[in-house]
């Protein structure tokens, strides 16, 4: 009996160690983070650039009868309502994009891992692990500089912006923002632009083309790499 008490008495100070030490770790993580939070958030631009959404659209000119007679503008872009884009475009996007959109607050750390672990096994940067909140983040706040730097402050105004703005509105500013290759921005260009129609009217096989550009916009144009497209749209 005397043993097997000595053994228990050995092994308190041992355990006490171990949660000391594993308590500490967190604490220390958690002074760490705070004080990263507070370094990077100091001067951060604010959301202004979202909530007054004003982007460059291309413009019209039409003839008297009402045809189309000219295009012209710095980027190809036409605003159009989330609540007009079919619900397979939206799906597609999210889809093929970020798949947990609806449940994360704007990091997915879940993503991040698993887009590490397959950059590891690749020995190169396969995935990136960017939420759609984050791509609006760099889109529209940021500079597309790739540095540390950037990415931390990428995360702290995606936090923000998840707590700002709502799903729907995040999706609007997203799927009217993203450049689409061949010189188009948003969803309702790009789709007027490949397929002659609105995106109100593209199937499903068209938003999946059109859902799989983001990644790698002129590796998946579909005009001018057309058979990559066609398989990012199979994925």
């Amino acid at each position: 009996m005397s043993s097997k008490n000595n053994k228990k008495t050995k092994k308190r100070p041992i355990l006490k160690y171990l949660l000391g030490f594993a308590l500490f770790v967190v604490f220390l993580g958690l002074v760490i983070s705070i004080a990263t939070y507070l370094h990077f958030s100091r001067g951060l631009p604010d959301l202004k650039d979202l909530t007054g959404y004003k982007p460059n659209l291309v413009n019209e000119i039409y003839s008297s009868d009402g045809t189309l007679i000219a295009e012209y503008g710095i980027e190809k872009r036409k605003l159009i309502d989330l609540e007009e884009i079919p619900d397979h475009v939206v799906d597609a996007f999210i889809a093929i994009e970020d798949k947990r959109f609806y449940e994360h607050s704007g990091l997915d750390i879940q993503g991040i891992t698993r887009a590490l672990i397959q950059n590891i096994r690749e020995g190169h940067v396969v995935s990136g692990g960017s939420t759609i909140t984050q791509q609006v983040t760099k889109n529209l706040i940021l500079t597309p500089e790739k540095t540390y730097t950037r990415k931390i402050k990428e995360a702290i105004l995606s936090y923000r912006i998840e707590k700002n703005l709502s799903k729907k509105e995040i999706l609007y500013l997203y799927l009217n923002h993203i450049y689409l290759a061949d010189g188009t921005y948003g969803v309702e260009a790009a789709s007027k632009n490949y397929f002659g129609k609105s995106v109100r009217d593209i199937n499903i096989p068209e938003a999946a083309l059109l859902a799989g550009i983001p990644k790698r916009p002129e590796r998946y144009s579909p005009r001018r790499n057309f058979a990559n497209s066609k398989k990012r749209q199979q994925t």
